[in-house]
């Protein structure tokens, strides 16, 4: 899933946070050409670059998406798929084919990026019938809803829109048929840390507020007050990319403040460290055989500042509290 953020087309700050869709589809792509995991459909979005990737980046990407999609599939199995999902800032991300293929797609898949991103996803899957195909299998028609900005099928959903604007971003998301009765999970990755606290907590109030049963999976950086987080900054700067929510990612304690402050009933967060090791054993030892790696204190480091923090409302009692690692 890519890695930016929800700003309108206008400066050079949000140009520089959609170039992270391209960074970290990019990695993704290098990832699972070394076989850390199975991705068919990322090949129709990014072509692969001569750009070798270290090893400690991959094994984080690894975590991301196995950690993700953890979360994900448990959430889809305690629905048994009569759900809906929003994956906010989606990027180029791919996990709508994989749902496809696994036969475990929700009610309806939504994803809602940049006007301009959204534009060149569906360029994309206008262009390649591999992207294309397992829409039309998925709908009633023959014909899907498209314009320059938005794709609409009976089981996916493109939207292009600013999430810091919650009534256009609700606007059009009821034009397309979101189902606020629905269990709904939300995913954003690296998505609400450019965005100031204040946008980001009105964006997950609205979440609550909205859906009575729902889950939001949120991955970003946390405790960035220490010095490796103040050189991650740093770096981000020199690229003009300015983590205007870095004060919510001090510790997983503020993180889950985030939600709690905001009318979620449970929270948990873990940091990506403590998630690699609760990953399932075969699978670290096959990956981690892949590539040599020279500094295990890198990795750590590096998994230390980044976090997966999930929030639940449950009305319907379906027992989503329970999901965890």
């Amino acid at each position: 899933m890519a890695s930016h953020a929800p700003f309108t087309d206008s400066d050079t700050a949000d140009e520089a946070v959609r170039a992270t869709c391209d960074d970290a589809s990019t990695c993704k792509r290098f990832a699972t050409s070394k076989g850390y995991w199975s991705d068919p459909y990322i090949q129709y979005f990014v072509r692969q670059t001569g750009e070798r990737k270290a090893p400690e980046i991959n094994r984080g990407y690894y975590a991301r998406v196995q950690g993700v999609n953890h979360l994900l599939d448990a959430f889809l199995q305690k629905t048994q798929c009569d759900c809906q999902v929003v994956n906010l800032g989606a990027g180029l991300d791919t996990s709508f084919w994989r749902l496809k293929a696994e036969n475990t797609l929700p009610k309806k898949y939504f994803e809602v990026d940049f006007p301009m991103i959204v534009a060149r996803k569906i360029h994309h899957i206008k262009a390649k019938s591999q992207l294309s195909k397992p829409l039309i299998e998925t709908h009633s028609s023959d014909s899907l809803l498209l314009d320059g900005h938005s794709l609409d099928s009976d089981r996916y959903c493109i939207i292009g829109a600013d999430l810091r604007d919650i009534s256009s971003l609700e606007e059009k998301l009821r034009k397309f048929q979101i189902n606020t009765e629905l269990p709904t999970l939300f995913v954003s990755e690296c998505v609400l840390v450019y965005m100031n606290p204040e946008q980001s907590y009105r964006l997950v109030h609205w979440a609550a507020d909205t859906f009575h049963t729902a889950m939001f999976i949120n991955y970003e950086q946390v405790n960035m007050a220490d010095r490796f987080g103040q050189i991650m900054i740093e770096n981000l700067q020199r690229r003009q990319c300015n983590l205007a929510g870095v004060d919510v990612c001090q510790s997983l304690d503020s993180q889950k403040e985030r939600f709690l402050s905001t009318g979620w009933e449970s929270v948990n967060a873990l940091d990506m460290m403590t998630v690699y090791s609760l990953l399932p054993q075969d699978d670290m030892s096959r990956i981690e055989r892949l590539e040599f790696l020279d500094e295990k204190e890198l990795l750590q480091q590096l998994l230390q500042h980044y976090s997966i923090c999930w929030a639940v409302k449950d009305a319907l009692s379906l027992g989503i509290s329970q999901i965890g690692f």
